[in-house]
């Protein structure tokens, strides 16, 4: 089980990553300090159900795990930049949804 502080600091970067951007699981963990995007996936798998989930994503640019169906409507809706959305195996298109590592989300860390 994770421990608090890493849940609320997972939850809180989660929180604030804009519509229509997304964050892979470790690009969360390098904007908290800690290098385990496991780690990030599992408290987002436990405790992310209430956060803008479909926004933390895999480095392969798919949709979190068991999740496509669910999470489309809300990159349709927030404009996410999507290959093959009309496909049942559409991806992510991080080179342009990607919050890029100058955005204030990561102002703290030393990259």
């Amino acid at each position: 089980m994770p421990n608090q502080e890493l849940v609320d600091a997972v939850l809180e970067i989660v929180a604030r990553i804009p519509p229509g951007r997304v964050m892979t699981y470790g690009d969360v963990g390098i904007a908290i300090g800690v290098e385990a995007p496991r780690a990030v996936g599992r408290v987002m798998a436990l405790f992310g159900h209430a956060s803008p989930w479909w926004r933390v994503v895999p480095a392969s640019g798919l949709p979190p795990q068991g999740h496509a169906n669910l999470a489309l409507p809300h990159y349709l809706a927030e404009g996410t930049p999507l290959r093959r959305p009309e496909s049942d195996d559409y991806r992510i298109a991080l080179s342009s949804a990607r919050l890029p590592y100058t955005h204030e989300i990561y102002a703290e860390v030393a990259l």
